[in-house]
């Protein structure tokens, strides 16, 4: 089965989390990350975890998981430290018809965590189905080096650029093709890559 790769806007819906551990809070962090409100199920949490809670940046229930705690929810991450508790979370959220996360267990998974490689608004995105972590983390080590935290500003510019050549009247193609070429340099370069800035016309 091929798996369907999208970037999804968290930004305020509800993301459950059961369990609230080391592995937990790996989990919860990306979700805060991508503007997610974050609603954690545990019956003991870590010290860092209640710490979240008690700025007010989740919610959490010490309890044992119910079904009911599904109730809307746009996804859930089983993180707990009982396969069967996770795989028991899974099958309720399918009936449910909510995705869910089952942490190293790919079989009780609707959609994985990649490993990622961060530059501000540009992303990096590994899978590799759940076979092989550990090359998906090798791949993403390899991309850290290739492609520096200069690109974060270098997006930005580009990004800018974007803007001012669609504000300003021309023919599609010649549009195209000037984006292009933007694209086509480096952060390094990019200052002195013989492409004429749109605000610099």
């Amino acid at each position: 089965m091929s798996l369907f790769p999208m970037f999804v806007k968290l930004e305020g819906r509800t993301c459950l989390v059961v369990g609230a551990g080391a592995v937990a809070q790996s989990k919860i962090e990306s979700l805060l990350q991508a503007g997610a409100k974050v609603r954690v199920v545990a019956l003991a949490a870590a010290e860092s975890i209640q710490n979240l809670a008690a700025q007010n940046l989740i919610v959490l229930r010490k309890k044992t998981f119910e079904p009911a705690d599904l109730d809307g929810a746009f996804l859930v991450i089983a993180a707990t430290s009982s396969p069967d508790v996770n795989a028991a979370i899974f099958e309720q959220a399918r009936l449910h018809n909510i995705l869910c996360n089952s942490v190293d267990d790919p079989e009780h998974c609707d959609f994985y965590y990649p490993a990622v490689v961060r530059r501000g608004r540009l992303q990096f995105a590994i899978s590799t189905e759940g076979q092989s972590p550990a090359l998906a983390q090798r791949l993403r080590r390899e991309l850290e080096s290739r492609y520096g935290p200069e690109y974060e500003a270098w997006l930005d510019e580009l990004g800018e650029a974007r803007q001012e050549l669609f504000a300003t009247e021309m023919n599609a193609e010649e549009r195209r093709q000037k984006l292009h070429v933007l694209a086509n340099g480096s952060p390094a370069k990019s200052a002195n890559s013989g492409v004429e800035a749109p605000h610099a016309r």
